[in-house]
């Protein structure tokens, strides 16, 4: 019964150009573009961390990309951006809360997982901070080593606790 009903509402919908769900689809379509846009900001921070490319080089030809949805190419180049620009802090912070690891020495993809997580931290206010440490921790467990997830997550988790107990 009541996938007859959800499939009778769809057709509705899509006959009459309703939009689903409203709000809450948006947030969907919101937290699905960047999940999108963290994995490809996460690219790009690699090829720029591992094959030395030029920044501006890399960004030049992901914004040629046609298959990539500007709304997507838009924020992993704002997180890009960010990152790059804040570098120094962010590396300082990851180095404070995983003092045994440097940080020239974390695999490039956790490092990489971990500055966009911080970035968001820092300067996304419209990411909730439990959002920004889930998403670094499932990119983490997708692209990752087996421990990945483990360390991102504590690693944010103190960094978290540190600027929630500084006010930051």
């Amino acid at each position: 019964m009541i996938s007859i009903v959800s499939s009778t509402n769809e057709v509705r919908r899509r006959a009459t150009g309703e939009r689903q769900g409203g709000r809450e689809e948006r947030t969907m379509t919101l937290a699905r573009t960047r999940r999108q846009a963290r994995i490809l900001a996460l690219q790009i921070l690699y090829e720029v961390d591992v094959a030395g490319h030029r920044l501006d080089e890399v960004l030049e030809r992901y914004r040629t990309e046609s298959q990539i949805p500007q709304p997507v190419r838009r924020y992993a180049e704002r997180l890009v951006t960010g990152v790059h620009a804040d570098l120094e802090r962010i590396d300082r912070m990851i180095g404070e809360a995983a003092p045994a690891f440097p940080v020239e020495q974390l695999p490039p993809v956790d490092r990489n997982i971990l500055r966009i997580a911080i970035y968001e931290l820092l300067h996304e206010p419209d990411v909730p901070l439990k959002a920004a440490i889930n998403e670094a921790v499932e990119i983490a467990k997708q692209y990752g080593g087996e421990s990945s997830s483990r360390f991102v997550n504590g690693v944010l988790g103190t960094i978290a606790a540190n600027l929630a107990s500084s006010g930051s």
